[in-house]
């Protein structure tokens, strides 16, 4: 009975997880995020974090090792040549030292991607609590019609969008690029702007929206139009505004309301940009990134930041991430997932990709110092104030994928201007936002080098490990095997592993055997969600993802016999103008079983005063074709929580497509509903005629599960 009961149960787990999809979404089209399926993550470089000095060092020298011979002879353009008119702040900035300002959000506004530029996701709301979270019902849904499975003439949808909360009114914008204006007590549609843009799958292997973004004038004037803007972008780079009382297009925005991002993509431009992520609004400054297919081209376009002005769409800025010498050799280390702002510091905070290709850098061994880094700009100039880099010479795909979280912490006494950056890696890097120096000391190690079997590549010999926060994951040895997915598979399992290479996270990609195994994979880690802070008990949430890869690169040749299709982060990628064409596979059995040892993915609190973890949990059940993991287990989590005074944290992120409650303090699960598909973004908290709501959005991502779905849905408590 026991062997039957077992058999079943393997059985049962065989057919239960889309783990072939499971992977990230940084920036390619297949499935993640925003980054494109096949090519689109995202890699770079590292470098010096703490001294300017040393990066405009790094930056300006002018030996490169690793320089492309074939690479075009076309002369370097400079900001001024792309952009007529503006400064290149590119190392033109010094180390500054400013007091910070405290960031308890003084009302109950959620009025952009993140709730609060801080990134906190913090609501200061106590209708809902701990003791009376039980009785949240449902109070309306939506379900807006965007959406496709891809079995049709259009590319399947992936919605990551967070509803924002702002002027009354509840405004979201889908993956067919509408923005709906919603009645937030009813749902009942106030007014819907169609971009009437093209459904194509230009960049990304799905049609991606993360929603909106909102902008009001200090001083509006009377009876004119546009005083309150909503803007969204699309797949093709084009940036709406729009009336956020009417719905009406904005007249003196762009060209007739319609800003054409793509006009400064004159650079390696093998794709155009897409403008997913909502922009990020501070004052009267409209700051966009984009997102691309990294994976597919060595030459990508070069990573810019543009900041335009609120009402006109005027160029302001635009920050380079790249040096100027090798713009024409590599690409992209772009901005693709939100941005925080510091008002009081007047600084802006970009969480910055990775250059490409991402798992060869034999085209980019120079220093490039603001690649796979977070990097502050002055918010009024874009000159840089401060940078660290989290990864050098990054060949693994670890792009900064979320916006970094701002907090007010007190450590030993003192209170610090704080800065929590969470990585694919599984660390949370926290730094003095204002300085950009350690809170807790973070060390350069000694990191593993190559097999010399890739020609060309170069190897950090050190890279930057937090001493606190502990890691999400235990990334320093191989994960240890499933022994139940070991077994139904007569050793696969086990045998795939003993093939793998893996001396700890930066084992480097290489030509040999099966490849190299990847913990963490690509995929995170963390995603772009990012922690939630509360800044009054200073607890900090953050889920995370554990998920195993492997990585074979193959020399042209040899690419061009063996490669086969690409999907949802997982298959083959050319890196066309590379010498190495590369696949990353999920490491599976022949039923589909994950080959590493669960949980699969977690919730996990963060003490902010002394960096310890005060609890984690599995979070949700892996699940597909309707049969349900067990819940110790976890699931693969994308999405973000969102914190409340009461003491509650609010989450989807799971496979099994269910909003959660869970308390602060212990990390108990509360209460939970059931929706349409899984929940990606993070959800939008807010309060309207006295009454709060919580507000979800199931949109789906095909990396955690081939689920789609249109559903807005809307809780509080019974009246």
């Amino acid at each position: 009975m026991m062997r039957a009961t077992q058999t079943a149960t393997l059985a049962l787990l065989a057919l239960t997880l889309p783990w072939a999809a499971v992977a990230q979404e940084t920036q390619t089209p297949a499935a993640p995020s925003d980054s494109p399926p096949a090519q689109e993550a995202a890699s770079q470089d590292g470098t010096d974090p703490n001294a300017m000095s040393g990066m405009t060092q790094g930056a300006d020298q002018s030996s490169d090792p690793g320089a492309d011979e074939d690479s075009p002879a076309a002369p370097v353009q400079t900001a001024q040549d792309r952009y007529p008119g503006v400064a290149d702040p590119l190392f033109s900035a010094e180390t500054r030292t400013r007091n910070g300002t405290p960031l308890v959000p003084e009302t109950a506004g959620w009025d952009s991607f993140h709730g609060q530029l801080n990134a906190q996701k913090y609501s200061p709301l106590t209708q809902i609590t701990p003791e009376n979270v039980g009785k949240l019902e449902k109070v309306w849904d939506l379900h807006t019609g965007d959406v496709s499975d891809g079995s049709g003439d259009q590319p399947a949808t992936v919605w990551s969008a967070t509803p924002i909360f702002a002027n009354d009114t509840l405004y979201i914008g889908t993956p067919f690029y509408r923005i709906l204006a919603l009645d937030p007590a009813t749902g009942e549609q106030k007014w819907a702007f169609d971009t009437k843009s093209r459904l194509e799958a230009l960049t990304q292997p799905a049609l991606k929206n993360r929603g909106v973004a909102y902008w009001q004038a200090a001083n509006p004037v009377e009876g004119k139009i546009c005083q309150k803007i909503v803007y969204i972008g699309t797949m093709d780079a084009q940036l709406f505004a729009v009336d956020a009382d009417s719905g009406k297009s904005c007249p003196d925005f762009g060209k007739d309301g319609v800003l054409d991002v793509n006009q400064w993509n004159t650079v390696n431009d093998r794709f155009p940009f897409s403008v997913l992520q909502p922009p990020t609004v501070a004052g009267d400054h409209v700051i966009l990134g984009w997102a691309g297919k990294d994976w597919e081209y060595a030459e990508a376009p070069p990573g810019a930041v543009f900041s335009v002005n609120a009402q006109t769409g005027k160029l302001e800025w635009a920050f380079e991430t790249l040096p100027e010498d090798i713009r024409r050799q590599t690409g992209t280390a772009n901005v693709w997932t939100a941005m925080s702002v510091d008002l009081g510091l007047n600084m802006v905070y970009l969480p910055v990709a990775s250059p490409s290709p991402n798992y060869w850098g034999g085209n980019r061994t120079q220093e490039i110092p603001y690649a796979t880094s977070t990097t502050a700009l002055d918010l009024d100039t874009g000159e840089v104030v401060w940078s660290r880099q989290w990864v050098h010479h990054d060949i693994w795909d670890y792009d900064i994928n979320s916006a970094p979280t701002l907090m007010d912490i007190t450590v030993d006494g003192k209170e610090i201007p704080a800065l929590m950056q969470a990585t694919k890696m599984g660390f949370l890097f926290t730094v003095n936002r204002a300085t950009g120096e350690d809170v807790w000391p973070i060390e350069e190690r000694p990191v593993p080098q190559g097999d010399g079997s890739v020609e060309g590549e170069y190897y950090a010999p050190t890279q930057p490990f937090p001493t606190k926060p502990a890691p999400l994951l235990d990334q320093s040895k191989k994960p240890e095997v499933w022994g139940i997915a070991d077994l139904v598979s007569g050793g696969q399992c086990s045998k795939l592993f003993d093939n793998l290479d893996y001396r700890g996270m930066y084992t480097p990609p290489t030509t040999k055997g099966e490849g190299v195994l990847t913990y963490p994979d690509s995929a995170g880690g963390v995603q772009w969600g990012g922690v939630a802070f509360d800044p009054e008990s200073q607890i900090a949430v953050v889920n995370t993802s554990h998920i195993v890869q492997y990585i074979k690169l193959y020399d042209r040749e040899t690419y061009d016999k063996v490669a086969g299709g690409s999907g949802n982060e997982n298959g083959y990628y050319p890196q066309q103008g590379a010498p190495y064409g590369m696949s990353l596979m999920t490491a599976m059995n022949w039923l589909g079983m994950p080959c590493w040892k669960p949980p699969f993915g977690e919730l996990v609190a963060i003490d902010m005063h002394t960096g310890d973890v005060k609890w984690r949990k599995p979070l949700g059940s892996s699940q597909k074709y309707g049969f349900f993991m067990p819940e110790s287990m976890g699931s693969p989590t994308i999405g973000g929580p969102a914190v409340t005074k009461s003491g509650l944290v609010f989450i989807g992120a799971t496979m099994d497509a269910k909003a959660r409650a869970f308390d602060l303090n212990t990390g108990e699960e509360l209460w939970s509903s059931q929706l349409q598909a899984p929940v990606v973004a993070n959800p939008a908290i807010y309060e309207y005629q006295g009454r709060q709501y919580v507000a979800f959005i199931s949109g789906g991502n095909s990396i955690l599960k081939p689920a789609v779905g249109d559903q807005i849905a809307v809780y509080a408590l019974p009246q």
